[in-house]
Formats: structure tokens, C-alpha cells, sequence
């Protein structure tokens, strides 16, 4: 703080964004901001609700993000898929393995479905790329006439009526996300949220000073854009670009860091974001940015960006 007083005492207000800036790619400022934060389960500033099933232990639980706490209000036995493996395609019978938005709610169904149900984002990007099909996963409730003779689903998630019912007067199914796993999720340390924030921030730094080989050091060798587009056609795009040595103004809010479950082993996270961009021959952007990462040497390698 003492810093940016003489700064703008001394040089005025142009200088101070530097200085802030500078902070903004310092690991010891997202240290203090990720120590004040519940980081459990994930990195949240936009998202309020997190749902977590747990195929082995059969249960769904229902997080509540509040004042930087994450509190359990729900614990509901639920009901899979068939095959108690990760979905890869349309008729496999399985709960998919990922993290999900959700993206609707639905009322007056057919009476099997309960009361409501809660439209998930599956497939989600990751699962695209990896050629995985099928759709239609829901959160939904048990068959209204009582016959529950059947343990289980063609692949979605369903809880006891009263249940659902009571989340649905609890939440807003915008501001919420469904993670699944075979088993409970790990705890993330505070130390690796910390360093995906930093990553992040010093990326978007060589990405605003036109830094192409710092950018272009956060992707992966496996990397794939949404578009399919893979890494070295990626890279001579890219340097297209950058070669053009245009101003720009980028902005990163609302940052959500989820860790993603999946059955190879590997410390996956997906990382959304509003992304502002601001450039000076006129191209703009405002929209949320979708990564998913895995960590390599303390820092983000994307493999997969929209």
C-alpha cells in the first residue's frame, strides 16, 4: 500500500496500474487471498452452490459458498447409473465423471422423473474432445407412483423427492455445479490454488505484452482448442498475432478453479472465467473463458481452451 501512495504522489495515476499489476503475477498476493478463502473443494468467486456425488459411496451432498466458508446443507443417498464406470458413450448406461454446469430446470415431466430435474452440461468440453457422447443427464427425483424397485439410472443422478424439492427453493441452478467421482474428492492444498492463480495471471501478462514464448509455455504438447485445432497449428496462429504488436487490455473476474475428477490419474482442474478484451484496432471480446489444466512443475499447462 505504501508503495502505490508514493506512486500516485509521486508519478500520478498512470503509474499505479503497474504496480498493481505487478502484484497480480506475485505469488505471495494470491497466497493471502487463498488463505482468507475455504478451498476445500475448489477455488469459487462466482459460483454459490457446489453438488458433489460420490458413485462408490452412493450420495449426493450439496455445498453453500458463503462470505469465502463452504458449508455442507445437504446429504442425500442418490441413485446411478447401471454401469458404475465413467461414460464414454450414448447407451453405456454410466454416470459421467467430471465437472458440470447446470444449464436448465425442468418441471411437468414424465411422472418417472419426480418432481423436477436439473439439466447438466454433459457432454462438457473436455468430454467432447475426448469423443465421449450421449446427453440428456439430469438431477432428478424418484418416480411419483412409488415404484422404486429400480437401483438405478441410465446415467443420471436421482435423489429422494423431498430432497430435490428443498434445493430447489435453496438454490439458483446458475450459480451452481455438480461434480462427480467414483470416490470422494481430495482435498486440494491452498498452495496449489495459489499457484494456478499466479500461472494464470503471468500468462495473461505475456499474453497482453505480446510475450509469445512465455504465452505459448503454458500449453501442452496434447493441447486441443475447442475447435479441434491442436498445439503447433495453434502455435503459428498465434504468432500471427502477436507479430501484428497490437495494445490490447485484458481482464480476468469471476474465476472459478474446480478440481476434475477423472480415472487417469492425473491432477486435472477447470478453470472458468469473464474474460475483457480490449484491443486497439477494435476487436473486442466479453464472455466466460473456458480452460482445463493439469499441473507441471508448480504451474498451469492447458490442454484444452475455449
Amino acid at each position: 500500500m505504501y508503495d502505490i501512495i508514493s506512486k500516485y504522489r509521486n508519478e500520478g495515476l498512470n503509474n499505479i496500474k503497474a504496480t498493481l499489476e505487478s502484484y497480480l503475477i506475485d505469488k505471495k498476493y494470491w497466497d493471502i487471498v487463498v488463505e482468507s478463502k475455504d478451498t476445500k473443494y475448489g477455488y469459487y468467486e462466482s459460483i454459490k452452490y457446489v453438488f458433489m456425488a460420490s458413485k462408490e459411496d452412493n450420495n449426493l451432498l450439496l455445498f453453500e459458498i458463503q462470505n469465502n466458508k463452504l458449508s455442507q446443507i445437504g446429504n442425500s443417498n442418490a441413485i446411478f447409473g447401471a454401469n458404475k464406470g465413467d461414460k464414454l458413450k450414448e447407451g453405456d448406461l454410466a454416470t459421467p465423471i467430471g465437472v458440470y454446469d447446470l444449464t436448465k430446470k425442468l418441471q411437468n415431466l414424465d411422472q418417472y422423473y419426480g418432481p423436477l430435474a436439473f439439466v447438466t452440461s454433459y457432454p462438457n468440453l473436455y468430454d467432447k474432445l475426448n469423443k465421449k457422447t450421449g446427453y440428456g443427464i439430469w438431477i432428478h427425483g424418484l418416480p411419483l407412483n412409488g415404484d422404486r424397485s429400480e437401483q438405478n439410472t441410465k446415467g443420471c443422478i436421482a435423489i429422494e423427492n423431498n430432497i430435490l424439492l428443498q434445493y430447489e427453493k435453496v438454490i439458483d441452478y446458475k450459480d451452481s455445479v455438480l461434480i462427480t467421482s467414483n470416490k470422494p474428492i481430495k482435498e486440494v492444498s491452498k498452495d496449489t490454488f495459489a499457484n494456478i492463480l499466479q500461472s494464470l495471471f503471468v500468462w495473461r501478462d505475456a499474453w497482453i505484452n505480446n510475450d509469445l514464448n512465455l504465452y505459448l509455455s503454458f500449453y501442452d504438447e496434447s493441447f486441443v482448442r475447442f475447435d479441434g485445432m491442436k498445439i503447433n497449428e495453434f502455435k503459428a496462429f498465434k504468432k500471427r498475432i502477436f507479430d501484428k504488436d497490437e495494445k490490447k487490455n485484458i481482464t480476468f473476474t469471476n474465476i472459478n478453479i474446480i478440481p476434475y475428477p477423472n480415472n487417469d490419474g492425473k491432477e486435472i482442474f477447470r478453470i472458468t472465467f469473464l474474460e475483457d478484451y480490449r484491443a486497439d484496432s477494435g476487436y473486442t471480446f466479453r464472455g466466460i473463458k473456458e480452460l482445463y489444466i493439469i499441473i507441471k512443475d508448480k504451474k498451469i499447462s492447458i490442454i484444452v481452451e475455449k
